[in-house]
C-alpha cells in the first residue's frame, strides 16, 4: 500500500491503495465516484474514460502510481450542473438508450472537442472509434458532437 495525493475534479484526495490499482477502482471503490463505469477491463470499450490532464484515458488500465500530479476529471467533474456543451448535446439529440457507456462517450467527445474544436466527420469517427455503444447510437453520438462544433 502507498499514499497518493490526487487532484480529482478540482479537489484534493488522499488514498492509501496498492500502487498498481487501476484508477477506475480508486475512483469507484475508494472515492465513491461511480459515474465512471467498468466495461471490459482491458481498455477496449471506453466506458471507463476519464481525462488525465486534457487527454481521454481508459481508467481501467491506468495504475494510480502513473497519475503523478496530473489533474483527473471524471464525468462528475465535467461540469458542476451537468451543462457542459457535450452533455447538453447528448440530451438534445436523445443519444442515450441504456446509458451505460455514455459517461465514457461524453468524456471522450469532450476531450476531442477540447483538442479539436471543429473536427471533420472522419476525425470524429476516428476519435470515437474506441468507445463501444451496445445500443448502437453512433449516428446520434456523431450528430451531437457535430452540433457542438456548429455552436462554437
Amino acid at each position: 500500500m502507498a499514499v497518493f495525493n490526487l487532484n480529482i475534479n478540482g479537489e484534493q484526495h488522499q488514498v492509501d491503495v496498492d500502487p498498481d490499482m487501476p484508477m477506475l477502482w480508486v475512483l469507484r471503490d475508494s472515492l465513491n465516484l461511480v459515474g465512471t463505469k467498468y466495461g471490459c477491463g482491458i481498455a477496449q470499450c471506453g466506458a471507463c474514460t476519464i481525462h488525465l490532464g486534457d487527454v481521454a484515458m481508459r481508467s481501467c488500465m491506468l495504475p494510480v502510481s502513473q497519475v503523478g500530479n496530473q489533474a483527473i476529471t471524471t464525468i462528475e467533474g465535467l461540469s458542476e450542473k451537468g451543462d457542459h456543451p457535450v452533455q447538453q448535446a447528448w440530451l438534445e439529440h436523445d443519444v442515450a438508450q441504456c446509458g451505460y457507456c455514455q459517461s465514457g462517450q461524453i468524456m471522450n467527445a469532450a476531450a476531442l472537442l477540447k483538442s479539436n474544436p471543429k473536427p471533420s466527420d472522419p476525425e470524429i469517427e476516428a476519435a470515437m472509434n474506441g468507445n463501444i455503444c451496445r445500443c448502437g447510437t453512433y449516428v446520434r453520438i456523431k450528430e451531437a458532437i457535430k452540433s457542438v462544433t456548429s455552436n462554437t
